[in-house]
């Protein structure tokens, strides 16, 4: 049976990152929601926001991350940072994810790290405030969710590509 790895959090809390090199390190598929919902929408996450609204966005993320969970293969999962507000998102996580991790951040962090991000409609007003509206609505449903919390806060890349890779070990053989 496929292991599914799945990485939660907000936008610049390093989910494609990490998830790219945990991939790497396990030998093994990445999978970026995001990356999906503009293959199937055939256009970007901007586009879509603008064209159609946040509801159709969501609607083809669902469908990314049903898709991702379906992997027949060992697969890390970087979810959008959005798709833990679905309730049908978080059930399929519970039934088909094997360990779900929260990377978090500062909101300060996450500013920093999404800056320059043109791709983020979430955060064209205020990036700061955006963050901070985004990060009071969502950090209890990722505490939730998340089997494991890792702060990302202040750590370097491989830092935190380690400390996944602990934690999912360790939550793996639980």
């Amino acid at each position: 049976m496929a292991r599914i790895i799945v990485l939660v959090g907000m936008m610049g809390s390093g989910k494609t990152t990490i998830g790219r090199l945990l991939a790497d390190r396990l030998r093994c598929r990445f999978v970026d929601t995001d990356d999906l919902v503009v293959v199937y929408a055939g256009r970007s996450v901007r586009d879509i926001f603008a064209t159609d609204g946040e509801a159709v966005f969501r609607s083809y993320e669902q469908r990314a991350l049903s898709s991702a969970l379906e992997s027949t293969v060992d697969v890390v999962v970087a979810a959008a940072g959005g798709s833990v507000l679905s309730d049908v998102n978080r059930a399929a996580l519970a039934q088909r994810a094997d360990v779900v991790v929260w990377l978090d951040a500062t909101v300060a962090t996450l500013g920093e790290r999404t800056g320059g991000g043109s791709h983020r409609p979430l955060l064209d007003d205020d990036p700061i405030a955006g963050l901070t509206k985004l990060d009071s609505q969502r950090r209890a449903v990722y505490e939730q969710v998340a089997d494991v919390r890792i702060d990302t806060t202040g750590r370097s890349v491989t830092q935190v590509v380690e400390a996944v890779l602990a934690a999912t070990v360790e939550e793996h053989a639980s």
